[in-house]
Parts: C-alpha cells; structure tokens; sequence
C-alpha cells in the first residue's frame, strides 16, 4: 500500500471511530443546561456575583455558552465570552506545558536539580520548628529541589498564607514582593527562604511554577511570555491570552469583583503594580474562548488542529498521577486538588472515587484546575467534555465551583455522573 493511500485509509478509520465513540455518548439534557442558566442567574440577580461567562463543550462544538451580569458594577458594562478575566493558578498548567515541551525536546529533565539554573538554591535549607519550641531551625535537604518537584509541587516551596505560622512569618518578613522584579530575581528570593518541608516528601501549594516560569527564560533565551506565545498561545490561537493588557479597548474587556471582594481587588493592585513580573504560577489573563482552545488541546492527548504540542509519552506523564500511593508523597490540609484527586505535572488527576458518599460529580481520569480569582476548568475524557467558569469572586468561589461542577455533571444519566 502506497503511504498516501496509507495515511487517508487512517484518517478515515480515525473519523469514523471518533463519529462512532460520539454517538455512544449522550449529549447534556437541555433541563440540566436550563439549571445551569437558573443558577446563575439567581448568583448575579442576588447580587452574590457581578457576571460570570459559562463554558460546556463536547466533541470539539460548544453545547453551552452564555454570559451573566457585567464585568464591571462600575461601568455596567455587560459580560461578554471575550471578557479577559484573571485567571490566577490556571496560569500553571500553561507554564507546566511549556516546561513539559522542554523536556520533551531534551533541553530539560525532571531529575536536574534547579541549582543548575538557579545557582542560589545550592545553599537552600529546610526550615523546622521542633516540637515544644518556637524557635525555627534549620537543617540540610535531604537531596536537592529538582524540576519534578517544582512541575508537582513537592519543593517545599510555598506561599505566604499556606502552612505553619512560622511559614508566613518566613515569607512576609523577607517582603518578597517589594519593589521591581523579574523572575530570575524572583527565583532569587525564594532560594534565600527555607523549605518548608524536605523535597519530594509533601505536595504543598506555592510559588514553584514561578521558579519553573525563570528556568523556562533561562533555557530559551526568552521572556516567560515571549516563549509561551511564540510556542503555545499563538498556536492554539490564545490571542487575549497576556500578562499585560496595553490597550485601553483591552483594559475596558477585563472583568472585575464586587467592590465587597477585598482579598481578590488587593491581588489585582499588586499584579497592575508589577507589570514587570509575569508569574508562571498565577499571573496570565484569558478569556473563556481562549481557555477552551488549551482544554480541547488537553483534552486531544496534547494536539489540537492537526499541531501536536506534546508527544504522547510526555502527555501521558503530565496528566498522570504523580503524589499518590507509592510516591512518597504527603498530604495535609492545604492539598488542594481535593478528595479523589492526585496530581501531574500542573494539573489534578482524579484518580478514585473519593471518601464521599455518594461521591462527588466527575469520572476517573478527568483533568481539572481552578484559581483564587474564581476560574475554573474541566476535561473529561470519558464524556468528551470540557467545560469552564470564568468569574471574578474569591469570597464565593468555594461555594459555587463545586455546584456549577454538580450542575454540568447533573446534565447526564445518572451512570454517567460518577466514579
């Protein structure tokens, strides 16, 4: 067989088990998608909410989207799907991406330590508050921070409102966020603090995709944001998708929280006074149907429109668990990926059923990641989904990001809801 003849006989089997797999699964009901409506509705009538744009996509065709209130009480200003909205820590699995590309292509590996980039984490200790004493001690790594650690955050790296009173006295006293900065000198900073446990031994949330975000500048030569652009966002076709809005027409896109939101309001005065730092771990901004290109990607196994962005062997290692059973890895309470959930490399794996009963929406295998400011998104594989929220609420993100997943989940049979 000639390989032409070859690669169409391919393509057409690959068609029609792709029109075969679709009619195997059910489209969402039209009275779920109507709840779905309900609810929000009654988020933004009861002005628990400004506006929210709403995302449910299936084979690669938008099933659901609508948009709610307005971006902006200020303006009035109605919410629109090109609404640019901060998406916070749905920036990591960007950067995590683009780490993972480097990595594919030999220019990185998850065993280098980050000292080989970052020199001053060579001299990095581990902070330890014995039982019984306030006083903080400090002590040797028991092997150096590597780049597995920074993908799944296990460096021991944190944030300065996670952890131990100790940790955020650490964090805040060294004002790491004083002044003009980029991230080599960012990355800088955080070397000078303790860990806050020893490497690999807990997931625990903080400032490692920023360290990730300056090893990426130092392997390519390029800014964080020339990088992802050039390799990432202008292939998927992510063009709102910056760190930096320039243009008032831009600005007048963004989405903004209730004047009552003071934690979120105060994270975007510090983000629009640091326009110099683009944060690999929570500093992008995008719109809903920018978002939706990079899940479908995922959602592909790493390929979108005929562009392959991560080979399959390296997808297969992002998107699988890496903190679970085995690995050495613990969890406390600040484990974020939840209940039934491990993590890859920048993304959540739901990987059991969870300790709930019945347990929560969702199906083994699905992918997800959420943000301080409210965001959230979802790929499912078993249903050929994903779906996503784009709001601006830190005070009432914790409410409604698990109803708005049970309300997308409640749109199937029952069967097909659950683990």
């Amino acid at each position: 067989m000639r390989r032409r003849d070859f690669l169409v006989g391919a393509a057409l089997l690959a068609g029609t088990m792709a029109r075969s797999r679709a009619a195997d699964i059910p489209a969402p009901s039209p009275d779920g998608l109507e709840r779905i409506t309900a609810y929000f509705n009654d988020e933004v009538g009861s002005g628990r909410l400004p506006g929210a744009v709403i995302l449910v996509q299936q084979h690669g065709r938008p099933v659901y989207l609508k948009s709610f209130g307005v971006r902006d009480t200020r303006t009035g200003l109605a919410m629109t799907p090109d609404t640019i909205f901060a998406i916070h820590s749905m920036t990591k699995p960007i950067t995590c991406l683009g780490a993972m590309m480097l990595i594919d292509e030999g220019k990185l590996a998850l065993t280098d330590p980050v000292s080989k980039y970052i020199p001053l984490f060579a001299d990095t200790k581990v902070g330890v508050e014995p039982d019984g004493t306030s006083k903080l001690q400090l002590e040797p790594p028991i092997r150096p921070v590597n780049i597995e650690d920074l993908l799944r955050q296990t460096s021991g790296i944190s944030y300065d409102y996670i952890g131990a009173p100790w940790v955020m006295q650490v964090y805040k006293a060294a004002d790491i966020f004083e002044g003009p900065f980029n991230n080599r000198q960012f990355a800088d900073r955080i070397a000078r603090l303790p860990l806050t446990r020893q490497p690999g031994t807990l997931w625990r949330y903080g400032h490692s995709t920023d360290v990730l975000g300056a090893i990426i500048e130092i392997i390519s030569g390029q800014t964080l944001y020339e990088f992802l652009k050039q390799r990432i966002l202008d292939p998927l076709g992510m063009s709102s998708t910056k760190f930096v809005l320039k243009t008032p027409e831009e600005r007048a896109r963004m989405a903004r929280p209730l004047p009552s939101d003071l934690i979120l309001l105060e994270g975007e005065r510090d983000r629009l006074a640091h326009p110099e730092w683009e944060s690999g771990g929570g500093g992008l901004l995008s719109t809903i149907t920018d978002y939706e290109r990079f899940s479908q990607m995922l959602l592909n196994g790493g390929a979108f429109e005929g562009r392959r962005y991560l080979s399959p062997t390296a997808f297969k290692a992002m998107t699988t668990d890496r903190v679970g059973p085995g690995s050495g890895v613990g969890r406390d309470y600040f484990y974020f990926p939840g209940d039934g959930f491990g993590y890859g490399y920048g993304i959540g794996v739901r990987t059991d059923p969870g300790n709930a009963k019945p347990p929560p929406a969702g199906s083994l295998g699905e992918l997800k990641w959420d943000s301080g400011s409210g965001t959230y998104f979802g790929v499912d594989p078993k249903l050929d989904m994903v779906y996503l929220m784009m709001q601006q609420t830190q005070n009432e993100r914790s409410r409604i990001t698990p109803a708005f997943k049970a309300l997308v989940y409640d749109c199937y049979p029952e069967g097909l809801r659950r683990p």
